[in-house]
């Protein structure tokens, strides 16, 4: 087959839609070689290493150039059509308009419907543009990958998509989480970073959904008792200038590590990030998946997180499960793994082994058998 993807992402995102972009690109190239790959995208940057034997199309004519946008949106058809593409997968919740006139046949990965749940907390403008994309991609699209059954539902409940054309396909994550670091490449991580020995971590955006105050108010509840930072890799505006206003209120402003105003952070690093810390604090409300979980799991990193949305489905036996909304069941938890080694270590061994459901062959696969039909 000749199989293309919206793969603007795979070169201009850092995070979850480029990670998920980059990380099925790779697996399908490595274990279905047999195919021919075309990546469709307005330009190429360094953070995508094309895999060998992959092609990147680019825009060519001066118009399609000076307005990529809709060279990605409408005109790229054409460029589809003359590189004689079977299939094209829109990576990232969008399908070019028109493609259904177009003979090629088409897949699109929806990653969560967050925006229609919790419309206030976007642009009105954005919610707008995303439901635009989303709704054509779903009623047009062959067959629609939904990254977790909670998705799916989310799919059917919004967008009445007939349960028959949806695809539950979980994803994987980059697997140099799965390489085991040793004491000195911690040390060296903590070093460079001027962290401490012993912390919790929380990755993510810094936005209401996620729930940061949430662990701030776990913390104040364990203030003088367990006085152990929380390090956050992530960044946010008016919801992190409010975490920091109860922080400072509560005399606490030095139990969190905003770690990208420490350093600028490297992506190779994350792995000893992960396995540096005590636990991983992840009390979203609501997610599509969580990949932060799953690089946790790999990393051999206990894990807390909601017993909502579909954290079950990503963490399985292997995580503390916490009610969002009370705080003190996440200080019940921090408490908990800072003080029973034993049972965090029993929490390392079965998140290892629940991340084997969610290896790159098994998550290529479950995509190619979605080509495939």
């Amino acid at each position: 087959m000749n199989i293309g993807f919206d793969a603007k992402r795979a070169f201009q995102n850092r995070t979850g839609l480029g990670n998920y972009s980059r990380t099925l690109i790779r697996s399908l190239g490595e274990y279905y070689p047999q195919n021919n790959y075309f990546l469709f995208a307005p330009k190429e940057k360094p953070l995508f290493q094309l895999p060998a034997g992959m092609q990147t199309i680019l825009p060519q004519k001066a118009h399609h150039r000076w307005l990529k946008s809709v060279w990605r949106s409408r005109w790229v058809i054409n460029d589809l059509v003359s590189n004689e593409i079977d299939l094209y997968h829109g990576l990232s919740a969008e399908l070019p308009f028109g493609i259904t006139n177009s003979g090629v046949q088409s897949v699109v990965t929806i990653h969560d419907l967050i925006f229609e749940r919790y419309p206030e907390q976007y642009n009105p403008i954005d919610v707008y543009t995303y439901r635009k994309k989303a709704q054509y991609a779903c009623k047009h699209a062959d067959k629609v990958i939904a990254i977790s059954e909670q998705t799916k539902r989310d799919l059917i409940e919004y967008y009445h998509t007939p349960e028959n054309r949806i695809k539950v396909c979980y994803q994987s994550c980059d697997p140099s989480f799965e390489k085991q670091c040793t004491k000195e490449e911690i040390n060296s991580m903590l070093a460079a970073y001027q962290l401490p020995s012993s912390y919790f971590l929380y990755v993510g955006s810094v936005i209401e959904r996620k729930n940061l105050l949430g662990i701030a108010k776990a913390m104040r509840l364990l203030k003088g008792k367990l006085d152990i930072p929380l390090v956050v890799l992530g960044d946010g505006d008016k919801y992190k200038d409010e975490v920091k206003a109860f922080l400072q209120k509560e005399g606490m402003a030095a139990q969190l590590i905003w770690l990208n105003e420490v350093a600028k952070f490297s992506f190779k690093d994350l792995p000893a990030l992960y396995q540096g810390a005590l636990a991983l604090v992840y009390p979203s409300i609501f997610e599509g998946f969580g990949i932060p979980i799953l690089e946790a799991l790999w990393s051999r990193t206990p894990v807390i997180t909601s017993d909502v949305s579909c954290f079950q489905e990503t963490a399985g036996d292997a995580a503390l499960y916490i009610n969002p909304y009370l705080p003190a069941t996440i200080a019940e938890a921090m408490e908990r793994l800072a003080i029973d080694r034993t049972f965090a270590a029993g929490m390392q061994e079965k998140g290892l082994q629940h991340a084997q459901q969610f290896t790159l062959d098994k998550c290529a696969a479950a995509v190619m058998q979605v080509y495939q039909s």
